[in-house]
């Protein structure tokens, strides 16, 4: 009865979380170690699942979201833009996407200009579970070593309490912000003791139900090293959700033992 329960239990999961799967960029083809977008592509946009993804090209700059499934874990800089710090999407999926937050540098303010997906289907209202973040190379090894325009994370003694943070907002059929927001530190160095200080560097849960039902999401950043001329933190993200398939098989995989384990 308890193996069957299990069973019941794992099934409703996958079956639940293929639901709630609503972009996981596996949907959109790419040649190995490449990227789809970025500046002076000649792209606009694109979709995935039941999703929207603004993206804007410039001759040498380009901001919004692109999806990629380059693997450079170790090479430094804004030559390497598009790789995940994980080398990969998540549970062993090929693709994810890379965000750049753009600063206002038309304005004069610098500040960080948000960027939105947006559901396709007016309709959709509903509440988005969450997806899965992680830093992209580029900025985690500026945060960890610092480069010519950054910082390292920490300072030279370690106590400096620098952050990275990814701020979601939803955005209700009504094209108003909801009540809540979430706050989620891509790198975190507030704390009095040192060990506890963190980049992230593996694929890490950001739970958006708390945003009740949606038909958008705003994301920004914010980070302590910021100067005149803005946010010196390389603004960008890496995020991704498992395909259906992958759930599916996870539900598979343990009928499989359940079975194996009847016969012995």
């Amino acid at each position: 009865m308890k193996k069957l329960i299990t069973l019941t239990m794992i099934l409703a999961m996958a079956t639940y979380a293929a639901a709630q799967t609503t972009f996981y960029f596996d949907d959109n083809t790419l040649a190995s170690e490449s990227h789809w977008g970025g500046a002076g592509s000649g792209e606009t946009d694109f979709t995935s699942g039941d999703w929207y993804f603004p993206h804007n090209d410039g001759t040498y700059s380009w901001d919004g979201f692109v999806y990629s499934n380059e693997t450079d874990t170790t090479t430094a800089g804004y030559t390497n833009q598009f790789s995940a710090i994980t080398g990969g999407g998540v549970g062993g999926s090929e693709n994810y996407g890379v965000s750049c937050i753009p600063l206002n540098w038309m304005g004069g303010t610098y500040d960080p200009i948000p960027r939105t997906i947006s559901a396709m289907d007016a309709a959709y209202d509903a509440t988005l579970d969450g997806f899965y973040v992680t830093n992209t190379t580029y900025a985690y090894l500026s945060m960890l070593n610092g480069d010519s325009v950054a910082k390292k994370f920490g300072g030279t003694t370690g106590d400096d309490p620098d952050y990275f943070k990814l701020i979601i907002k939803g955005i209700d059929a009504m094209g108003e912000y909801t009540a809540s927001t979430v706050d989620f530190y891509l790198a975190d160095f507030r704390f009095t003791d040192n060990s506890q200080d963190y980049i992230i560097n593996e694929w890490t849960w950001v739970d958006t139900s708390g945003l009740g039902d949606v038909i958008g999401l705003e994301f920004s950043l914010d980070s302590s090293d910021s100067g005149a001329y803005g946010i010196n933190t390389p603004t960008y993200f890496a995020m991704d959700v498992p395909e259906p398939a992958t759930m599916s098989l996870l539900a598979i995989g343990a009928m499989a033992l359940l079975r194996r384990r009847r016969r012995a």
